[in-house]
């Protein structure tokens, strides 16, 4: 009965200690949350305040109230959901497109000396050229359908994902392809099993920033030569001065690129639980 009740104690003890630290976390969390937050509820309700107190144009400078107001009128009238679809898919396609040929690029070009003489020098320079400047040449060359759209998206989601990629396969450690040949892997087993884990950090960066490069693309793309989506939406407004409507395009820019890039984080973090790495937890 003794240990009977030994045991009831120390299961009873660690049941409690588990709820401490779920308790923990959870309040660190909030406070994580709470302190995120904290900065941009403070300039808003300044901007807001100054706002009714006349010292802003209204056409130059919208309240957050009216922009609110705006964004509920476009979301009510199926607007806004229209123009977002279409810049969704059409930020999806270029990725696709230009992160999947940079993803093969970079490995060809990672594992092969000669493909990296050949293919690197000029990718880099391409890699320096902005938007902005090869927009009217796609535009040109494409006309003015989703073809030169599509391609303007996949053009800046090609680079990061392909340079990443590069630099994760030749930083992987030189002794692990001893070991695989040793194990006498096949160049396909060598990929899978050992190149593509060791370089996913690299990878899952460069996705990152592939998608982040994508929406870029996508408002120089529609703010060009479009008659849909949000580039469109704010580019119109622009025209016909309805601040407010400019101010809500860039905030689903904004929200919409979190929410993507959070995605990614959270796969991530799924991917790379094995890393053992500095999470920051010690400054404060």
């Amino acid at each position: 009965m003794i240990g009977s009740g030994g045991a009831e104690s120390a299961l009873r003890k660690a049941v409690k200690a588990k709820k401490k630290r779920t308790r923990s976390r959870f309040s660190i969390q909030t406070v994580n949350l709470l302190l995120s937050l904290l900065l941009p509820l403070g300039l808003l309700a300044v901007w807001q305040i100054a706002g009714m107190m006349g010292r802003l144009n209204p056409t130059l400078l919208p309240t957050p109230g009216l922009i609110v107001e705006e964004f509920v009128a476009l979301t009510m009238s199926g607007e806004l959901f229209y123009h977002l679809s279409v810049s969704s898919w059409r930020a999806l396609l270029g990725f696709l497109l230009g992160g999947g040929i940079g993803l093969a690029a970079g490995l060809w070009v990672g594992f092969s000396y000669r493909a990296e003489r050949l293919i690197d020098p000029s990718l880099q320079m391409l890699r320096t050229l902005p938007h902005l400047a090869v927009a009217p040449l796609f535009i040109l060359w494409f006309g003015f359908d989703e073809s030169s759209k599509i391609l303007l998206i996949a053009k800046g989601a090609f680079f990061p994902l392909y340079v990443n990629t590069f630099l994760g396969i030749r930083s992987v450690d030189s002794k692990l392809f001893d070991v695989a040949r040793v194990l006498q892997f096949s160049r396909w087993q060598m990929i899978t099993k050992l190149v593509l884990p060791a370089s996913l950090p690299n990878v899952l960066l460069g996705v990152r920033l592939s998608i982040g490069v994508a929406w870029l693309g996508l408002v120089v793309a529609e703010m060009m030569g479009s008659s849909s989506g949000i580039g469109f939406l704010i580019n119109d407004a622009r025209y016909l001065m309805i601040t407010s409507v400019v101010f809500v395009g860039i905030i689903i820019f904004a929200v919409v690129g979190k929410l993507t890039d959070s995605l990614v984080k959270l796969l991530e973090k799924r991917l790379l639980r094995w890393q053992d790495s500095y999470k920051g937890e010690g400054v404060s």
